[in-house]
């Protein structure tokens, strides 16, 4: 088996892969269209199989560091009554560590801190990926031609690699929810680690981080492509008479902070994740709803 490898995309799936291959001797091209890595994105928990696998590319100790344990909270109504309560200490007992909240910036950060700069082929979209040979594939990102043993597709939920590798595939779809979400731009009097607010048709939730600001989500269901004139005022328009801290939530946000993305899937399978030398890794061959949190996860995985 040969030993070059040329990773499409520069997530959170795309960083491991590479950091991944490079640990077992791998010379490594990672391609990323955007011109730069600007590490954007709000918040994101890792299960005990993120972390398991991020401690075998050797940076679960800095994750870990930068993450703040999911040890309190639970599942309420809008009203601040419990559904259920979450034991993160029990949960570390019998899976060896708490559900972790961090950053997707800082994740992503310290990902790429693990690949050495030259790695990284940025503001460079690959615009075609095949295979040449039994054991030879070529991407072709525009007047650059990469020659590898493999290519890994780690291109996101609308993958172009995708389309290239099964053009009859109908793609993503719309699970029916929108969802708004940001980090506070100061800390907040929080007294859980993570939350979950369940109301008819919607769902309000936060992630605790160690500096005491939090990742806040509200998810919607609307038509798709629904968006607000001021998304802020909308979600104080909905939520101001839910149950402490969701007010508070929205109060400490700034108004450019929220991002709002429609949730899609894949609700039809892929009948495979390879063809030959080409691999699809992460939303690229599974994008999933974010009900579980295994999103990233699994392509950590």
């Amino acid at each position: 088996m040969g030993n070059t490898a040329v990773v499409v995309g520069g997530g959170i799936g795309g960083l491991v892969a590479a950091i991944g291959l490079r640990r077992i001797g791998w010379q490594v091209t990672l391609v990323e269209r955007a011109p730069m890595l600007d590490d954007a994105g709000a918040g994101i928990s890792l299960a005990a199989n993120g972390l398991r696998a991020l401690d075998g590319l050797g940076v679960g100790d800095a994750v870990r560091e930068a993450s703040r344990g999911q040890y309190s909270g639970g599942t309420r109504t809008p009203k601040g009554g419990w559904l259920t309560r979450m034991d993160g200490a029990e949960l570390e007992k019998a899976v060896g560590t708490p559900i972790m909240g961090i950053p997707r910036s800082t994740l992503h950060r310290l990902l790429r801190e693990a690949l050495p700069a030259e790695t990284l082929l940025i503001g460079s979209e690959a615009s075609s990926v095949e295979q040449i040979s039994p054991g030879k594939v070529r991407v072709g990102c525009g007047d650059t031609v990469l020659e590898a043993d493999l290519a890994v597709a780690a291109d996101g939920i609308n993958s172009k690699v995708r389309s290239l590798l099964f053009p009859a595939h109908p793609g993503p779809v719309y699970s029916g929810s929108t969802v708004l979400r940001a980090i506070t731009g100061q800390a907040v009097d929080l007294r859980t680690d993570f939350e979950l607010t369940w109301g008819r048709g919607t769902e309000f939730g936060h992630i605790a981080f160690p500096d005491g600001r939090a990742e806040w989500h509200a998810v919607l269901n609307l038509p798709a492509e629904t968006r607000f004139a001021d998304p802020l005022a909308e979600l104080r328009r909905r939520f101001h008479n839910w149950h402490d801290p969701i007010p508070a939530l929205l109060d400490a946000t700034q108004t450019h902070a929220v991002l709002h993305h429609d949730v899609n899937e894949l609700r039809t399978p892929l009948p495979s994740y390879t063809i030959g030398r080409i691999a699809l890794l992460g939303d690229a061959a599974h994008a999933m709803t974010p009900n579980l949190g295994q999103g990233a996860c699994q392509a950590l995985e």
